[in-house]
C-alpha cells in the first residue's frame, strides 16, 4: 500500500473540489469550468485507489473505465456503477461543441457527484491503511 502517495492524489482531488466550490460562489462563474474541475476531482480520487494499492492507472479520462480497473470490495464501484455523466465534462468542456450550454445546474450537480465520490474513497483508504488486510 501506498497510503502517502494516495493522500497527495486525494489532496489534488480536495482542491479541485474546493476551486470548483469557490469558483460556483462567484456570480460570473462559468459553469463549464465548475464541471471540468468535478470531472477532475472525481478523476484524481479514483486514480488514488489505484494509487494506493500500487496499481498503475489508466492514462484516460474515462472515469468508467478507471473504476472498472479498481479491484473489488471498494464502494465506489457499486454506489457509483456509472459515472458517465462526470466523464463527459472532461473534453465536452474544454472545446466548442455541438452541445447544449453549460448552465448552473449542471455545475451544481457535478460538484455534488464528485463530491460524494471524494468523500466515500477518503474515508475508504483512511480504512484500509488502519486496517489492512
Amino acid at each position: 500500500m501506498n497510503a502517502p502517495e494516495a493522500a497527495r492524489w486525494m489532496e489534488y482531488a480536495r482542491t479541485d473540489l474546493k476551486a470548483g466550490y469557490t469558483l460556483l460562489r462567484d456570480p460570473d462563474h462559468f459553469p463549464r469550468h465548475v464541471c471540468y474541475l468535478a470531472q477532475q476531482a472525481a478523476e484524481k480520487a479514483l486514480k488514488a485507489i489505484l494509487v494506493f494499492l500500487d496499481m498503475d492507472y489508466p492514462y484516460t479520462h474515462d472515469l468508467d473505465r478507471i473504476r472498472e480497473t479498481i479491484p473489488a470490495g471498494w464502494q465506489v464501484k457499486t454506489v457509483y456503477p456509472k459515472l458517465y455523466a462526470l466523464t463527459i465534462w472532461a473534453v465536452e468542456t474544454r472545446y466548442p461543441a455541438e452541445m447544449p450550454d453549460i448552465v448552473e445546474t449542471d455545475a451544481r450537480q457535478a460538484l455534488e457527484m464528485a463530491e460524494g465520490i471524494y468523500q466515500l474513497i477518503e474515508t475508504e483508504i483512511a480504512e484500509k491503511s488502519q486496517n489492512p488486510k
